[in-house]
């Protein structure tokens, strides 16, 4: 949890639906994401899903992390609230949005 100050990539996303506000930042090494964190102002489910796409994350290359699927999110949490599942996108959308950040500034 928390912001990585020097960020290679950083991608925001907000909800006016929820009023979900989620930033992830992520450090990249060698096409791998060796460090990522997130802020997140919102619900449980925001917060818990934004844990674990960084948990996804960390370590994985950049294609590996765009891969990544709301269900894999949702599975590995064993699942969401009824009616909460599609909560668990915008966390991975702040992670692609902080991914094309670091390859728009790289390319």
């Amino acid at each position: 949890m928390g912001i990585i100050e020097d960020a290679d990539g950083v991608g925001e996303i907000g909800s006016t639906v929820d009023g979900d506000i989620i930033n992830i930042s992520i450090k990249i090494k060698d096409n791998v994401i060796e460090d990522v964190k997130f802020k997140t102002f919102g619900c449980v489910v925001a917060i818990s899903t934004s844990s674990m796409v960084t948990n996804l994350a960390k370590g994985k290359t950049i294609a590996e992390a765009l891969a990544l699927t709301n269900k894999d999110v949702i599975t590995a949490l064993d699942g969401l609230p009824e009616g909460k599942d599609r909560c668990s996108g915008f966390a991975l959308d702040a992670l692609k949005r902080a991914i094309e950040d670091y390859q728009h500034k790289n390319k």
